[in-house]
């Protein structure tokens, strides 16, 4: 049991079936847990590339994720695992990617930065700040043009909101009643630049009056809030009542990337956010149910741990692409 501290409102938690809120756990369990490995894995030299985490962000992968059908889209940044993971991607075929192996969920061709499979309505990943959101915009409109009752969920963080992609995606959607979800995980840090430095507005929901959209700000590190919001703005966009902005004020515990001690992050702000670990404040949640115990979330916890490892070994011995891959997933091939 998670030593006391801040808790998902039980009120909250009452109308929500219990299967549905274990599953909420196990998800950012996953993600979490799923993090941890792929840190030192990357630590101990075995993975190429990079790898940009997202530990402390759990529940706004998964909240919003929960709230869409199997047949929406999301599209997601250089901080895509949980995204990926919440979405339905497997934890296998994620590793096998980050491993560079040829049957990872971008076939060894995407790595860290740009996971992804179209079969669970997960985007590959766009690593370039705000390359997401255009990307969301365009798939709602062919989602309306041919009349289908879907929606693309885009997540982007607070840095994103000053690219001028921000503006365009928002824009266009706006003015055609696009069915999207603009998700923005507010972690208050651009890299390593604080978010007040960069605006003046108290809540970046605000931006979205000047496009003449519904907006809201809500508690990025409680997943029923998250998952509630979401759930109101899906229903808005599958009405044709979208787009609508959903920022979630959230913290990621991890540096930028690997390489980022955060010693631009006060002592006092880590500390102040540590506690409000989402998967803690769920567990403390469940707690005041009645009908789940400690035991059922060390179930939850079990399941991971073993999903993981299975994955790890498979994904250590995958063998690489082929050379005639280089020519798969193309829009041309080579004369001769």
């Amino acid at each position: 049991m998670e030593k006391d501290g801040p808790t998902t409102a039980p009120e909250r938690l009452q109308g929500l079936d219990r299967a549905f809120l274990l599953e909420m756990y196990r998800r950012m369990v996953l993600v979490h847990e799923f993090e941890e490995r792929v840190k030192f894995l990357f630590l101990e030299g075995l993975l190429p590339g990079t790898v940009h985490q997202c530990q402390g962000q759990e529940a706004t992968a998964v909240g919003v994720c929960m709230a869409l059908s199997p047949d929406d889209v999301i599209t997601s940044t250089h901080r895509p695992h949980g995204h990926a993971l919440a979405k339905g991607v497997t934890a296998e075929s994620i590793l096998i990617e980050l491993f560079g192996g040829g049957g990872g969920c971008c076939r060894g061709k995407g790595g860290s930065m740009h996971v992804g499979d179209m079969s669970k309505g997960a985007i590959p990943a766009i690593a370039i700040v705000g390359g997401g959101l255009p990307v969301a915009a365009g798939a709602a409109l062919a989602f309306k043009l041919r009349g289908e009752k879907r929606v693309a969920a885009c997540f982007f963080g607070d840095g994103a909101t000053s690219e001028g992609a921000f503006h365009e995606a928002v824009t266009l959607a706006a003015i055609w009643n696009l069915p999207v979800v603009f998700a923005c995980e507010n972690n208050f840090y651009g890299a390593s630049t604080h978010v007040s430095k960069v605006t003046r507005l108290a809540h970046l929901a605000d931006r979205a009056a000047g496009y003449g959209i519904r907006a809201e700000t809500v508690d990025g590190n409680d997943a029923v809030a998250v998952y509630e919001a979401a759930k109101r703005a899906v229903e808005e966009c599958r009405s044709g009542a979208g787009p609508v902005l959903v920022e979630m004020e959230t913290y990621r515990v991890t540096g930028h990337s690997r390489r980022d001690p955060c010693h631009y992050m006060p002592k006092e702000e880590r500390a102040a956010w540590a506690e409000r670990n989402p998967m803690h404040m769920l567990a403390r949640g469940l707690m005041t149910r009645g009908d789940v115990r400690p035991a059922d979330l060390a179930v939850e916890r079990a399941k991971v741990d073993a999903e993981l490892d299975k994955a790890i070994e498979i994904a250590r011995t995958a063998p690489p692409p082929n050379a005639s891959d280089l020519t798969t997933d193309v829009f041309a091939e080579p004369k001769g």
